[in-house]
C-alpha cells in the first residue's frame, strides 16, 4: 500500500525511513517487524483501551502524513486473557474485526498463547508430503528415500522449531 516496490532491497530502505519515528509519542508497546506493526497493551481498565485508541489514531495521522495506507482488511485485534472485555477498536473510520488465532511471523497464535493448532497443521502438512512421497516414488531405498525426505519432510517437521527449546 506504501507505493514502494516490493522485493527490492531499495524498498526496505525506504520503508525503513518513513516508520523510524513511529514509535514517538506511543503509549502502549509497538513491534515493527519488516512491513508489519503490532501495537500491545494492557486494557484491565477503560483508561487501558483508550491508550490503544490513542495510539491508533496517531499511527494512523502519522500514515495519513507519509502518504502512507494501512491495510484495514489486515487489522485485526486479538483479545487475550481471561475475562477480557473485549473492546472494540478502529483505524480511522473503519472498525478493526477481532480475531479468535493469528499468525505472527508464520506462527500460527490463539487468544490463549496456544500453538496447539499450529502443530496440528505442520504434522498434516508432513503427511501429505509423506503420502505424496509414497505415492509417486516406487523405490524404496534409502539413497532414493533420504534425500527427499530433507527436501520435503523436513521443512514441515521444523516448521515450530523457533518455539521449542533447544535438544
Amino acid at each position: 500500500m506504501s507505493g514502494i516496490p516490493q522485493g527490492s532491497v531499495l524498498g526496505s530502505a525506504l520503508f525503513n525511513v518513513f516508520v523510524s519515528d513511529m514509535d514517538g509519542g506511543i503509549e502502549c508497546t509497538l513491534g515493527k517487524f519488516d512491513d508489519d506493526t503490532k501495537l500491545c497493551g494492557v486494557v484491565d481498565t477503560l483508561e487501558g483501551r483508550g491508550a490503544i485508541q490513542r495510539d491508533l489514531d496517531r499511527l494512523e495521522r502519522l500514515a495519513r502524513a507519509n502518504r502512507m495506507k494501512f491495510n484495514k482488511a489486515k487489522c485485526k485485534v486479538l483479545h487475550m486473557g481471561w475475562g477480557n472485555p473485549k473492546h472494540v477498536y478502529r483505524v480511522g473510520e473503519e472498525w478493526i474485526e477481532s480475531s479468535p488465532e493469528e499468525k505472527d511471523l508464520g506462527v500460527l497464535i490463539d487468544e490463549k498463547l496456544n500453538i496447539s493448532r499450529q502443530c496440528a497443521l505442520a504434522a498434516q502438512k508432513a503427511n501429505c508430503v509423506l503420502g505424496c512421497i509414497k505415492r509417486s516414488v516406487t523405490s524404496r531405498s534409502r539413497e532414493v528415500i533420504l534425500p527427499l525426505y530433507s527436501a520435503l519432510m523436513r521443512p514441515h517437521q521444523v516448521l515450530c522449531s523457533p518455539l521449542r527449546p533447544p535438544t
